[in-house]
């Protein structure tokens, strides 16, 4: 028996839309961690410097639109919300305003297609958080499956690699990095977030360079916490370093772990890993992120209709791993 919903809820990280709501941001989010004052500073200096703000959320704005053109188009008529963990609306607000407005069986979408506890099961534990706060009255709400290896998340990935790769000068020696945020290496062990980062990155390198012309190397970003607490290594700092020893002279970057663009990618990427290579003189390019393509726009209406057993228009997967329609096993995706 197939599943009925009546509502699509798109949950994100969430982010600050202004300057002014930075410092405010960085204290929610670190709330109890004993962060030291100097370091928030240091990262409210890195969003001016990249612009005072992050795209996160204006792009989840835009890629509910489009969606809702597209269920439009395969004759689903449901609402769709959105829910932020640390931005309005929060997700509190917006499981209660989904029980307010009658809503009885919702589907989730996560923005992150990877498992991990940080993409994955925390979001899971603050909507059942809300839901329990509701209580009797809260809507149902189910979580559609990890995708990494989807063709309407790998197709476009490639054809933003692509175009960066058009982008370097030709006939130097050139690599593709394929970045994703680290994590610690106890949640890492505890998921298949790296093994599924890798798979995506093999998938669209195979498309972008099917002769195997190019060095490929995945490397992580976005780091933080204590030194002493080992990560998912090669830092992509650390391996354009490398790469310039080895005389490597462009890097095409493919921002694979983060689908929708957001400040990470601008810091980490645009500013530091790009500084990095021109100081090694480097030619660097970052390919863009896939946000609201219309085949990624496609992909969410796919997984919805897989769940409640309308026609879907692309293949499921294009890797080795298996697809499970149903949610996560208690012990998948732990902390630690």
């Amino acid at each position: 028996m197939k599943d009925t919903y009546d509502a699509l809820l798109l949950v994100s990280f969430g982010a600050p839309e202004s300057f002014d709501q930075v410092e405010p941001f960085l204290k929610r989010i670190t709330e109890g961690k004993n962060i030291p004052p100097d370091r928030l500073n240091e990262i409210v200096e890195r969003y001016k410097t990249v612009g005072g703000i992050s795209p996160l959320n204006s792009n989840i704005r835009s890629l509910k639109q489009q969606l809702e053109i597209e269920l439009a188009n395969r004759n689903i008529e449901i609402p769709i919300f959105i829910g932020h963990r640390n931005a309005e609306p929060l997700i509190d607000e917006t499981v209660n305003e989904m029980r307010t407005k009658g809503i009885s069986r919702c589907l989730t979408w996560l923005a992150s297609p990877y498992s991990s506890y940080s993409s994955c099961r925390q979001y899971t534990e603050n909507i059942k958080d809300a839901c329990s706060k509701i209580g009797a009255d809260a809507p149902h709400i189910d979580q559609i499956r990890r995708h990494h290896d989807h063709p309407g998340l790998i197709e476009p990935a490639a054809d933003c690699l692509r175009a960066a790769l058009q982008e370097l000068p030709s006939g130097e020696e050139t690599a593709l990095l394929f970045s994703a945020h680290s994590l610690p290496a106890s949640m890492a062990e505890a998921c298949q977030y790296e093994a599924e980062i890798h798979e995506s990155a093999s998938l669209v390198a195979n498309l972008v360079d099917p002769e195997n012309l190019f060095r490929k190397e995945v490397v992580w970003q976005s780091r933080s916490g204590s030194p002493s607490v080992p990560w998912l290594e090669p830092d992509i700092n650390d391996k354009i370093k490398e790469l310039a020893s080895d005389g490597v002279k462009a890097l095409a970057v493919s921002p694979i772990g983060f689908p929708v663009e957001n400040f990470e990618i601008l810091w980490d990427l645009d500013h530091e890993a790009a500084n990095q290579a021109a100081a090694l003189g480097m030619s660097f390019s970052r390919a863009k992120t896939i946000n609201n393509d219309p085949r990624f726009v496609s992909m969410i209406g796919d997984l919805l209709c897989e769940r409640t057993g309308e026609p879907t228009l692309a293949k499921a997967g294009l890797g080795d791993f298996s697809s499970e329609l149903e949610k996560c096993e208690k012990s998948c995706c732990l902390s630690k």
